[in-house]
């Protein structure tokens, strides 16, 4: 697989997944112009798109989707919750509404129930040629009912949203930074740490970090946290990348 994250953060989320026969999406958000342009530097178009998989129905992570399906054809893979907050899926016939995990062309999606303010969201373990990624954003906490399903993955995209003295300290009301801090909001860049140093096994590869507050968190805090943490749990591990909002991270080959 081949697996670049397109934009990462609260105006905007998508990345690519490419396997032998397939192209597909995980979330639309930014717009169509910046889907277009980002696809472009891959020699694709959206019409190229198979499947996007949506992970929830906020702004930042479809809004693009509305856009994009008057124009193309992907197989929209859904909730079944969230298919209702999306009230344009209604014209729309190519809707696969997710109950159980799937098993694609070449490729394999594990559904994980994750934690939001939504009706609904989900992560993924996309699996193609024994190589697997983990995909887990907008939640505020991770079931350890997953954790033998996520061990030892070959590439994780994980939100390290915030960093909690920052949140405590910054501009945002209160209401906000008990919402971010919820189990139905983000997981701190300390909660992503815990999880990393628990899921990253011998067949690791690669560790993105997604999902940054732009308010909350810097590139250097996050890094250092998930660093030191690993050093606290004995991990031996260094590939740690950081998604960006406006440009996409290098191609990674898992």
């Amino acid at each position: 697989m081949l697996v670049s994250v397109l934009a990462s953060g609260s105006k905007g989320n998508s990345t690519l997944v490419q396997t032998k026969s397939l192209n597909i999406l995980i979330d639309a958000g930014m717009n169509l112009k910046y889907i277009k342009d980002r696809l472009a530097e891959f020699e694709l178009t959206p019409k190229d798109i198979n499947y996007i998989f949506l992970t929830h129905t906020h702004k930042d992570h479809v809004g693009a989707l509305k856009f994009f399906l008057k124009q193309y054809n992907p197989v929209v893979c859904i909730g079944k919750k969230m298919y209702y907050d999306l009230d344009y899926l209604d014209s729309y016939d190519n809707v696969l509404l997710l109950d159980n995990n799937l098993e694609l062309e070449d490729i394999s999606v594990d559904i994980i129930k994750t934690s939001h303010d939504v009706s609904e969201s989900l992560g993924y373990i996309f699996t193609s040629d024994n190589s697997s990624l983990v995909y887990i954003t907008d939640t505020g906490y991770i079931n350890n009912k997953y954790f033998n399903k996520l061990y030892n993955k070959s590439m994780y995209i994980i939100e390290s949203n915030h960093d909690v003295e920052m949140l405590m300290h910054g501009k945002y009301p209160p209401w906000l930074k008990i919402r971010v801090l919820g189990d139905k909001g983000h997981l701190s860049n300390k909660s992503s740490s815990f999880y990393l140093s628990k899921l990253i096994g011998n067949k690791t590869n690669y560790v993105v970090l997604a999902h940054l507050s732009q308010e909350n968190n810097t590139e250097e805090i996050a890094v250092s946290t998930l660093k030191d943490t690993l050093k606290e749990y004995e991990v031996d591990f260094n590939n740690i990348y950081v998604a960006k909002q406006n440009e996409k991270t290098e191609n990674f080959v898992i």
